[in-house]
This record gives structure tokens, C-alpha cells and sequence, in this order.
């Protein structure tokens, strides 16, 4: 007589099985990714980045306003001081990552001293990026208004994905006339040791600059210890400069316009798309569009970091590889430093700097903002960026990446199915 209990615990034993594949595939990632950043970081104890080239600040007019480009840090944080120095009534000054070391240091003392004479200051700096600053780095003057973006965003509201975005975005408005934008963080390594990119902007755009901090301010305030922060009123003309928009990812409100931007720029390009980017981990419909264009003959390059200052991030994104170089996209990899600048490129009339990365986080995941101007000036301004970049780069051949080591093939194997989580 047959045991009517054998299947269901042939069935259970399969599932147990399975299970226990699943875990055991997912621990060998985990402790793949652990294991290769703290050696990757234990190899970087004392290294210094290698000089690389720059470009000087260069200012071009648009309407009626102007943008300069830096991509130098110590360029760009003496103008940044300078208009905090300059600041008569108001300063808004929101970051990712403030150090608190000797440049960082040099920011806080210069909100103090403007809030001191009366100016009215609003700071903004997410939580868990600054989780390794002192604490003590981290108090303000009272005169200081101060919105610390919380480590846990979601609070008992676990289940609400909107609620899991960072704050990833850099900016400051000074009198609602000068705006700084762009990739830049705050610290000494910025100032002289990475690569990266930041626009100064005049006219309606430091006015929309002044919006979007406001409407950051005025979604996420709350009373903390008994201090109200009240919400910021901008009192400015709406005046619209139709070459220039800022585009604004807001996951509390489901919103993620930069990808779209990134996407119907692409699908139009007709000559040229030329992207630099920190960090490259899109999905598989961005790099479809990649592909499409390279294949209708447009000249597709792809500027990142030879190595990061994310070694798993790197791995993750060599798995998109093999395809764009079949389709003829050119992969271009920064050598002896960090390039962090998030700028792209299209057909010398379309441009972008930003906060944004090419990666999940940064596209459908984390608040961040990128300036998008359709203007063949500024457009070029950006395109000799690219290309001193791009003679500091080695550039990846199909050969070079289809005769690599069979264990780098297993590791880019392994670390795949983390590509959805960075």
C-alpha cells in the first residue's frame, strides 16, 4: 500500500533543499561583497590620488542668467564661500556628505557668521551619509536652522517604499540670485583629490534652485525637541527660462523625472551621447537605449572610474559590459583618481550636470536633482570637459574584456543579482 505521506515529504524535502541553495547563494554574495571591500579598502591605506587634468572655470551666458562650470573643488568651494561671505539675507545650503575636517570646518564657520549678522541660514545634510562625522561636528548655532534628514526615513512605516529615498543632493541658494548645483560633497578630499563637476547659476534658474530647496524643507520639516522648523516661503516670480529646467526625483511623492530625462534625450540622439558617470548600474531598458543608438551609428562613450571608491559597485557594472561593446558603445575608464561627476551630453545641444548617478539608487530610489539645458554653448562648455577626461582614460576593448581572468567571470557571475539593490 502506498504511504500517502511520501510526496508531500518529498516535496517538503525538495523545498528545504532549494531553500537552503537560495540562502547559501545569497550568503556567498554577501560575504563576496563584504570580504572585497574591506580588502579594497585596506589597499587604499595611505594611497593618494595621482594630479589629474582640469579645466578652468568657464562662465557662459543663457538667457537671463549664466552658468559656470568647475571641476576643480577648491575652485569651486572659494566661490561657494564667497557668496555664504556675500549673503544678505538668505542662505540655503543642503549636502550628502559633510566632513568635518578642515574644509568642512571652513562651511560651517561661514553659515555661522553669516547667521550671526542677521542673515537667515537653512541647512540640510542627510543622516546616514554623515553616520562616521562627529557628533559634536554636527551642532549648530541655534541661530541656524537646521533639517537633519533622518538615517531611518520610513520610521514604523516600514512597509511604504516612498519612505527608503536619501537625501543625495547638493545645493546652495545665497539671496535667491547665485545657485551652486552639481556633484561636489564637503570634505578636504573633495577640494583636490576627485575628479567631479559643479555648475554656479544666475538668473530664473537660482531662483528654481531656491524652490526645490524649499519644497525639500517644507515636505520632510516636523517639530523636533520642541523646535518647529517653519516652512520656507519663496516669494519669487515664477519666470521660466524654457532652455533651462531642473529635474527633481521625489520618492515621497513617486516622482522620478531624471531617468525619463536621461531616456528621451538618448532615443533623440542623432550624432553624439557622451555620459560620465560615478557610478554605471542601469536597468536593462537604459542600456537598450544605449545599444539602439550606438547601432544607428550614433557615437555612444561611457566615461567612469577605472576603480571607485565602491569596489563592488564597479564588479556589478562590468556585467553590463560585453553588451554595450558588441552594439560599439565605447567604455572609457578614468585612471589614478575618483571621478564622481554625473554630466552628460547629446548632439552638442543637449546637456546635464547633476547629483544623479546612473544606478537605481540614484534613478528610481534617492531625492536628487540635475539641471537639464538645451543650449549649444553650455553644451560645449561641457563637451572639452569630456574631452580632457577622456584623455586621462584607458579605453575598454572588446578583446581586453573577453580575454579577462575566468575568475573575474565568476565573480561578475555572482554579484549579478545585486545589481537591483545599488
Amino acid at each position: 500500500m502506498p504511504d500517502p505521506q511520501r510526496p508531500a515529504s518529498t516535496g517538503a524535502r525538495v523545498v528545504r533543499l532549494l531553500r537552503r541553495l537560495l540562502l547559501s547563494f545569497l550568503g556567498l554574495q554577501v560575504t563576496l561583497a563584504v570580504s572585497m571591500s574591506v580588502v579594497d579598502s585596506y589597499r587604499r591605506r595611505g594611497k593618494k590620488p595621482k594630479p589629474f587634468p582640469t579645466v578652468s572655470p568657464r562662465e557662459v551666458a543663457l538667457g537671463d542668467g549664466t552658468i559656470t562650470t568647475y571641476t576643480y573643488g577648491s575652485d569651486l568651494y572659494d566661490d561657494m564661500l564667497a557668496a555664504i561671505e556675500g549673503a544678505q539675507r538668505q542662505i540655503l545650503f543642503e549636502t550628502y556628505i559633510w566632513k568635518g575636517d578642515t574644509t568642512g570646518e571652513r562651511f560651517k564657520q561661514a553659515l555661522a557668521d553669516a547667521a550671526a549678522r542677521g542673515v537667515e541660514v537653512h541647512v540640510i545634510y542627510d543622516g546616514f551619509a554623515n553616520l562616521v562625522v562627529p557628533p559634536r561636528f554636527l551642532r549648530f548655532p541655534r541661530t541656524i536652522k537646521v533639517l537633519r534628514f533622518p538615517v531611518n526615513s520610513a520610521g514604523l512605516r516600514f512597509f511604504d517604499l516612498r519612505l527608503y529615498g536619501r537625501d543625495h543632493r547638493k545645493i546652495l541658494v545665497v539671496d535667491g540670485t547665485v545657485g551652486f548645483v552639481g556633484g561636489y560633497n564637503i570634505g578636504d578630499a573633495y577640494a583636490t583629490e576627485w575628479r567631479d563637476t559643479h555648475v554656479r547659476v544666475t538668473g530664473p534658474a537660482a531662483h528654481d534652485l531656491q524652490r526645490a530647496f524649499a519644497d525639500f524643507w517644507n515636505l520632510h520639516r516636523r517639530k523636533r525637541f520642541g523646535a518647529d522648523l517653519r516652512p520656507i516661503l519663496v516669494e519669487t516670480a515664477s519666470t521660466w527660462e524654457p532652455r533651462i529646467r531642473l529635474q527633481r526625483n521625489i520618492p515621497r511623492l513617486w516622482m522620478f523625472p531624471i531617468r525619463s530625462m536621461y531616456l528621451e534625450a538618448i532615443n533623440r540622439a542623432s550624432r553624439n551621447i557622451w555620459i560620465t558617470t560615478a557610478y554605471f548600474l542601469p536597468d536593462q531598458d537604459f542600456v537598450d537605449a544605449l545599444k539602439l543608438a550606438a547601432m544607428r551609428g550614433v557615437d555612444v562613450r561611457i566615461l567612469v572610474p577605472l576603480k571607485s571608491n565602491h569596489i563592488v559597485a564597479d564588479w556589478i557594472s562590468r556585467g553590463y559590459f560585453s553588451q554595450l561593446l558588441d552594439a560599439g558603445v565605447r567604455i572609457l575608464r578614468y585612471r589614478d583618481a575618483m571621478v564622481h561627476a554625473k554630466t552628460a551630453t547629446v548632439d552638442g545641444t543637449w546637456a546635464t550636470v547633476g547629483t544623479a548617478n546612473i544606478d537605481r539608487l540614484s534613478l528610481s530610489g534617492n531625492y536628487e536633482i540635475n539641471l537639464e539645458a538645451i543650449d549649444p554653448t553650455f553644451a560645449a562648455a561641457l563637451e572639452e570637459i569630456f574631452a580632457v577626461d577622456e584623455g586621462h582614460c584607458l579605453e575598454l576593448t572588446s578583446g581586453e574584456w573577453e580575454a579577462r581572468d575566468l575568475h573575474r567571470k565568476f565573480t561578475e557571475f555572482v554579484l549579478a543579482p545585486l545589481r537591483p539593490l545599488l
